[in-house]
């Protein structure tokens, strides 16, 4: 398929487009030896041959089963002009240890899984079980990520995480060229917005991830970012679905372009766990959403979001 069109991520030289497809289901479910069955395969090859410049994984996505069915495209069909695969490096999944040592390992298990010896964007992700004064002491992880981009195994660094708080001390750091942020600037949460306005302002990148918040304005289940949704959430949703239809434009792609429409974010990353999803998201991504939308839906009021960091 043609590209769509690329733009620069922040200072970092790599180019992405308006829409990243993230994989944190493939390679779901496992076949009986813990491998990825041959159907995840096929959807990683249409993930790198989708329109879109960036495929997302991470170590841990399926249990490192992500990684490794995008290896395994990779080394049967090659990579395709102007597609990037970027990863991020994870604790231990054992003991929880997130340190500098931990942080090269994680790179080489990746690296080992792609088939590749270098990646142009490696995120920090979910640090969650050490402090930000362990990741930054001596030894600690970003000490271990600062060593990958300066001996060319990582083009750029960048932080992924969800809550905002500990997301804005990794970003004011100054240590890192991107920010991955998720499930906080949607339909019904805008509390990132400052963080991206902050990481704009240093000339980051900037990735907003899940803009269906995990499926709830995709249509699909009740939860909202992982946690159920509150009858006021579900109730502010469907008015927000009867305004959609007013307006002859579905939820999902008011979502999706709620995402698109703001200049602080250079690519939106989502989830695609079945190949037919892809051509639901060009329709979505091709939907015209009319200028007095927008207004239309704020009068609706602030969404009772479930997050609360």
């Amino acid at each position: 398929m043609t590209l769509d069109h690329v733009r620069p991520l922040g200072a970092t030289g790599l180019l992405v487009s308006a829409i990243s497809l993230g994989t944190s289901t493939l390679g779901d479910p496992a076949q009986p030896d813990g491998s990825p069955a041959p159907e995840s395969v096929k959807l990683a090859r249409t993930l790198l041959s989708a329109p879109y410049a960036v495929i997302d994984t991470s170590n841990n996505y399926a249990q490192g089963r992500s990684e490794t069915a995008l290896g395994q495209a990779l080394a049967a069909y090659g990579l395709p002009a102007g597609r990037t695969i970027v990863s991020k490096t994870d604790a231990d999944p054992e003991t929880g240890r997130f340190d500098r040592d931990r942080v090269w390992r994680s790179f080489e298990e990746t690296a080992a899984r792609l088939g590749l010896e270098r990646l142009p964007l490696l995120h920090l992700h979910d640090p969650y079980t050490i402090t930000v004064e362990e990741a930054f002491a001596r030894g600690g992880a970003v000490q271990g990520m600062i060593e990958l981009r300066e001996q060319g195994l990582a083009g750029a660094i960048g932080i992924a995480a969800g809550e905002i708080q500990l997301m804005t001390r990794y970003v004011t750091s100054g240590a890192f060229d991107v920010l991955l942020t998720h499930n906080r600037y949607t339909l019904v949460d805008r509390r990132a917005e400052e963080l991206m306005t902050e990481a704009a302002a240093r000339g980051m990148g900037i990735f907003n991830a899940a803009p269906f918040g995990g499926g709830l304005l995709a249509g699909r289940g009740t939860r909202y970012a992982y946690r159920e949704a509150s009858p006021e959430l579900l109730d502010w949703v469907g008015r927000a679905r009867e305004l959609c239809h007013a307006y002859s434009i579905e939820l999902a792609a008011a979502a999706l372009h709620f995402s698109l429409r703001s200049p602080l974010i250079h690519s939106t990353v989502v989830g695609v766990g079945r190949p037919e999803r892809i051509t639901q998201l060009e329709e979505l991504h091709r939907t015209t959403i009319p200028d007095d939308f927008w207004p239309a839906l704020e009068a609706l009021g602030t969404p009772p979001s479930t997050i609360d960091d």
